[in-house]
C-alpha cells in the first residue's frame, strides 16, 4: 500500500511538472511533430515527451534504452552487472558503469564521503532495497558501518575493473537516473530533435528552447505537501536537469511513530539529519546534478553552501529546510517564485 501511494505521488507530480514544460506552444507558429510515452522503471514511472520530424522514433529507442540501462543496473536483478559485481566482488565495467564509477568516486572525494555508493548493505539492512522495512540494532548498523567507505574500492581505470573491498557492495541508484537522463538527451540530439523532456520520478531534463524563445517552467515539489502536489515554487530554466532529493520520497513509520527515511549518512548509517527538508539541483550535466542532489541533502544548508561556493563543478541550488525557508543560489534569484521565505547564497554569504 504505501508504495502504491508513493508511485501515485510521483505520478502526480510528474503530470504537473510535464503540464508546465509543455505551456509552449501558443506561438502563432506551426507546430512540431510530437510524441510521448510513459513508463515504469528503474522503481519509478518516466514521461518521455519530444517535438520534432523524428519524434517517434526518439521515444522509441528512448525507452529502449531506459530498459537496457535499467537491466544492466537494477540491484534486483540478479543478472544485472551491478549484481555480478556484488556477487563476485569484482568485474571488469561496461562503458556506462565505468563512467557512473568514476564520477560516483569524484563525488565521494569532493563531498568528504556524502555520497558513497558503498552504502548499499546499510539500505538492504534498513530494507529500502526490499521494502521489508526494520530499524536496525545498533550491533547491526556497527558491524555494515566498518565495510562502508568507496575508499575502499579498487578501482583500475586502465582496465576498467573494480574490485570491491571484503563484504562491501555497491549500488548506482543515486546517480543512475540522471545518467540515464543525460544520455536520453544524447538520443534526442542523435534524432534532431527540437526540444522535449523527460521525468524520472524527482529527475526531469529538458532539451532544446522552446519555440518562443522563453524559458522552461519547472514546479519543484513542496516536501510539506508533497501528498497533495503541492509545489514549494516554480523554476524558470534553460535546457537542463531539475534534480531533488527529499526525505517524502521514501520512508517508513516504526512501530513507535519514528519516521525513517531512505536518504542515509554514510557516517553514521542513519537517515541524514541536515536541517534540510528538500534539495534541488539545477546543472547541464544529470548524473552531476542526480548525485549532488543526495550529497548537499547529506550535508546540509551550510556545508551544501561552501561546496557550492568552493566547487569546480557548474550547478546551482534549491534548499528547503524543515522550518519552512528556502535557500537558492545567486543565479537563480531572480528564476524562482516562491511563497516561502527566500533567501540567496552568493560568495560571500546569505542575505
Amino acid at each position: 500500500m504505501e508504495r502504491k501511494k508513493r508511485i501515485m505521488k510521483i505520478v502526480c507530480s510528474l503530470l504537473l511538472i510535464v503540464l508546465l514544460a509543455a505551456g509552449c506552444h501558443s506561438t502563432g507558429q506551426e507546430e512540431p511533430q510530437s510524441a510521448s510515452t510513459d513508463i515504469f522503471a528503474m522503481d519509478t514511472y518516466i514521461t518521455i515527451t519530444c517535438y520534432g520530424n523524428r519524434c517517434q522514433e526518439a521515444v522509441n529507442a528512448s525507452v529502449a534504452e531506459i530498459q537496457r540501462l535499467d537491466d544492466l543496473l537494477s540491484i534486483g536483478n540478479s543478472d544485472s552487472e551491478i549484481c555480478q559485481i556484488n556477487e563476485m566482488g569484482s568485474g571488469v565495467l561496461s562503458s556506462e558503469t565505468a563512467e557512473m564509477v568514476e564520477q560516483s568516486l569524484a563525488l565521494y572525494q569532493g563531498t568528504d564521503g556524502a555520497f558513497d555508493i558503498t552504502i548499499f548493505p546499510l539500505m538492504e539492512l534498513w530494507g529500502f532495497t526490499s521494502g521489508n522495512f526494520s530499524v536496525p540494532k545498533e550491533t547491526e548498523l556497527a558491524n555494515l558501518l566498518s565495510r562502508v567507505g568507496s575508499d575502499r574500492l579498487q578501482y583500475d581505470s586502465t582496465m576498467g575493473k573494480l574490485t570491491l573491498g571484503a563484504g562491501q557492495g555497491i549500488d548506482l541508484g543515486g546517480i543512475a537516473k540522471g545518467y540515464t537522463s543525460a544520455r536520453l538527451m544524447e538520443l534526442f540530439e542523435e534524432y534532431d530533435l527540437e526540444y522535449g523532456v523527460v521525468s524520472l520520478g524527482g529527475n526531469v531534463q529538458f532539451y532544446g528552447a522552446k519555440p518562443d524563445g522563453s524559458l522552461w517552467q519547472c514546479g519543484i515539489v513542496d516536501p510539506f505537501h508533497s501528498d497533495t502536489d503541492g509545489m514549494m515554487g516554480i523554476l524558470s530554466t534553460e535546457s537542463c536537469a531539475v534534480i531533488t532529493s527529499g526525505a517524502y520520497e521514501r520512508y517508513f513509520t516504526a512501530e513507535d511513530g519514528s519516521v525513517y527515511h531512505h536518504i542515509l549518512d554514510p557516517s553514521t548509517g542513519y537517515p541524514a539529519e541536515s536541517g534540510l527538508a528538500s534539495v534541488t539541483i539545477i546543472s547541464r550535466n544529470g548524473m552531476l546534478a542526480d548525485g549532488l542532489s543526495t550529497s548537499c541533502y547529506v550535508m546540509g544548508l551550510e556545508a551544501a553552501a561552501q561546496y557550492w561556493r568552493d566547487s569546480d563543478w557548474d550547478f546551482d541550488m534549491i534548499l528547503m529546510t524543515e522550518d519552512g525557508n528556502i535557500y537558492v543560489t545567486e543565479p537563480l534569484q531572480d528564476r524562482f517564485e516562491t511563497e516561502y521565505p527566500l533567501y540567496v547564497i552568493d560568495e560571500e554569504g546569505i542575505k
